[in-house]
């Protein structure tokens, strides 16, 4: 059947891919899964107990819930009855949630538990459009999920719902996602049906995967990344399993053989430097050996360019040392796809190498998402982009080296903003992304940068930080940096240690570890990082290096504040916070390469 609005899915899934584990997730130690037929009910019954309630098309609906089967059930029982789902980062501040659920009208809010109620509790009589709010969990004083299954269970109204969903049009709003970015407040990006299935069937054809396939999603479903991705499973009949949480990704992995998992690059930086790690635990030949294959994998090109000599050391490499890697991540991983930030074409290499494909994407929020993206076809792949231009997607590079788009993925616009919208998609149409490029002449869309990131020093010379940061964060001390010096005489920059490398570093040296804070004074760790420093800086130009820094004592998260849900650094936020420590780096002498 034609699939043109997202509940569509539903009915495709019932006919095509009938099965016992169309999704799942952990409850109390143990996968529950729900079959396609089950699924396909309870969004029904969730459905009549919205009519029930007097849900009109139109109407928003908010979740505020880490990844689980219910996000499912709400989200396309919400759109059965022509109303619109604002789902909401469950990491957000108290003041973003009280602007977006002011901002969308909120009738209805389903919160997943006690946790993240709390960060809502407060400001719940401030929102004069809430109706009701429903948790996922028993909480005292609130209607639970199941009250309204139960309601929809006993009041079914299947020619009213029948008649509604054929009213809702492919181009009518199917949800309202809020995004900040890296900087100001949330926008209401408007994508429709068409927008979203548009962007899940384009991609579909690229993964190797299908009915008998698994996925692992740990990725939050509210950001569209892994939700069109949610939806290509489904339209491909691939069962969904849900990580229940970042610690347990690997172990969750191996429990169902996941065969594909999307990601962003700070996942698999992290998967890499234990992987390593492990190797520097290794003695004698063993850890010789290790780094042998390390430093083949490093040197990985596509297509056995590298000649037979090459293939045959890999081959070895790949039974004695590549071999434990896959097996590490459930020996069945077909395909890996990363997204959200750039990649480190080191770590794509090595991966590939590994006989574990990445598969690196690019696109925004405002395009539904993915604009470019690889695939294991002739020029699918080159180190360092983000593969070709999606099919159906326009791509050209404006005369400032901007990357503009046209395309079925398009928005329609950010909510109750004409004048935002207007400044971003321009009067031929073209959707302005903010991002700088170019197309290699085999079609690959490179990323060399964000425009609005790339700052003058106080000489006039151009500095690009988003270039120096991806390439600093190939340290293994270093888990992320922002570099700054807009109107100064010299880039600096504020590192944050991969805390769990340097105990391992200590622990080698014979250094006892006490806290963060301590070590990280401490003149023979400062020194290390100087070497560190030292060597990224020979990378660059003079005017590009960075002359100081400072480290901090604590690691940078999304519930900290100075990233966003996929993980980027927030600039703004951070030059808030930071502000001391910043105007430190350019009036004191600090940590200094001078």
């Amino acid at each position: 059947m034609a699939v043109t609005r997202i509940f569509d899915l539903l009915e495709r899934y019932a006919e095509k891919f009938p099965k016992e584990d169309a999704l799942a997730g952990k409850e109390e130690g143990e996968w529950v899964k729900y079959s396609t037929k089950s699924y396909i009910d309870i969004v029904n019954y969730i459905s009549y107990g919205f009519l029930k309630l007097g849900v009109e098309i139109g109407d928003k609906i908010a979740t505020i819930t880490f990844n689980r089967p219910e996000w499912n059930f709400l989200d396309m029982a919400i759109q059965q009855v022509g109303a619109i789902h604002v789902p909401i980062y469950p990491t957000i501040s108290e003041a973003d949630y009280k602007y977006i659920l002011n901002h969308a009208e909120i009738k209805y809010v389903f919160v997943a538990g006690e946790d993240l109620f709390k960060k809502i509790e407060h400001i719940l009589p401030e929102i004069p459009s809430l109706k009701d709010i429903y948790t996922f969990k028993n909480l005292h004083g609130f209607k639970h999920l199941n009250e309204l299954i139960r309601l929809g269970w006993q009041n079914p109204c299947k020619e009213k719902l029948d008649e509604i969903k054929k009213s809702v049009n492919t181009e009518d709003i199917a949800t309202i996602i809020y995004t900040s970015g890296t900087t100001g407040i949330p926008k209401g990006v408007m994508l429709s049906h068409s927008n979203i299935i548009s962007n899940s069937i384009a991609v579909s054809g690229i993964p190797p995967v299908g009915y008998q396939s698994k996925a692992l999603s740990y990725l939050p479903l509210c950001h569209i990344y892994e939700r069109m991705l949610n939806y290509m499973y489904q339209y491909l009949g691939v069962s969904v399993y849900y990580a229940e949480n970042m610690g347990t990704i690997a172990d969750n992995i191996k429990e169902i053989h996941a065969d594909i998992l999307t990601t962003v690059p700070r996942l698999l930086e992290k998967i890499y430097d234990r992987i390593i790690k492990t190797g520097r635990k290794l003695t004698g030949v063993k850890k010789k050996l290790f780094f042998w294959a390390v430093d083949l994998g490093l040197q990985y090109e596509m297509n056995k360019a590298n000649g037979w000599w090459y293939e045959f050391k890999l081959k070895i490499a790949n039974i004695l040392v590549f071999k434990k890697w896959r097996e590490a991540l459930g020996d069945n991983i077909k395909v890996i796809v990363s997204g959200g930030a750039a990649l480190q074409p080191r770590l794509n290499r090595i991966f590939w190498a590994a006989r574990i494909p990445i598969l690196e994407g690019y696109g925004l929020t405002e395009t539904s998402p993915v604009i470019a993206v690889s695939h294991l076809g002739k020029n699918g792949v080159m180190f360092g982009t983000v593969g070709p231009v999606l099919t159906g997607v326009e791509v050209k590079i404006d005369d400032d080296g901007e990357i503009l788009c046209k395309g079925p993925g398009l928005m329609k616009g950010y909510y109750k903003d004409e004048k935002m919208t207007q400044e971003v998609i321009d009067a031929d149409g073209w959707f302005h992304t903010g991002d700088l490029g170019l197309i290699e002449p085999e079609g690959q869309l490179h990323i060399t940068g964000r425009k609005k990131e790339i700052f003058k020093t106080s000489f006039g010379k151009y500095v690009n930080p988003g270039k120096i940061e991806d390439k600093f964060k190939e340290s293994p001390f270093i888990d992320t940096l922002i570099v700054l010096g807009e109107n100064q005489k010299y880039a600096a920059a504020l590192i944050v240690p991969d805390f769990n490398d340097l105990k391992s570093w200590c622990e080698n040296k014979g250094i006892e570890y006490t806290t963060n804070s301590e070590m990280i004074n401490l003149p023979r760790i400062k020194k290390r990082f100087k070497k560190e420093v030292d060597f990224y800086n020979t990378f660059f130009g003079e005017t590009e290096q960075i002359k100081k820094w400072e480290l901090m004592e604590s690691e940078w998260t999304s519930f900290s504040g100075e990233l966003t849900p996929t993980l980027k650094i927030k600039r703004n936020y951070i030059m808030q916070k930071y502000e001391p420590t910043i105007t430190k780096l350019f009036t004191s002498t600090g940590n200094t390469l001078f």
